[in-house]
């Protein structure tokens, strides 16, 4: 487990990299913003968490199902429970928030690009 990333990940790169490119400014994992979004714009009040399928529980209802360990169902559960609650949070104070999953970066990276440039530009 100490292997594993909690930030900047592969995916997350990929899309820092692109931003950059395209000349967009933003903030990378804003540590005054709950729940440290992945790319934040303090000034526009915008926040962009991209997550990863399994870590933040994409399709858990499914994965329930598939998963033998009590430990990794309480593990992910918790984290979907507090990616909830720090979205909401977020749009308590302000904030519009976007949430990217790693498989849409994976399987359509120009269509995701499209949508959080669109997200970051409206």
């Amino acid at each position: 487990m100490s292997k594993i990333r909690s930030r900047d990940t592969r995916v997350e790169k990929i899309v820092f990299r692109e931003l950059a490119r395209r000349g967009i400014y933003f903030q990378k994992h804003y540590r005054r913003a709950v729940g440290n979004p992945d790319i934040a714009l303090p000034r526009k009040k915008k926040a962009i968490f991209i997550d990863g399928d399994f870590w933040h529980g994409y399709q858990f209802a499914k994965l329930k199902k598939r998963l033998p360990k009590r430990y990794w169902l309480g593990k992910i559960g918790k984290n979907v429970g507090r990616d909830k609650t720090n979205r909401a949070k977020l749009r308590n104070q302000g904030w519009e928030v976007l949430r990217v999953w790693e498989h849409q970066v994976n399987k359509d990276f120009a269509k995701t690009m499209a949508t959080l440039v669109g997200f970051i530009n409206r």
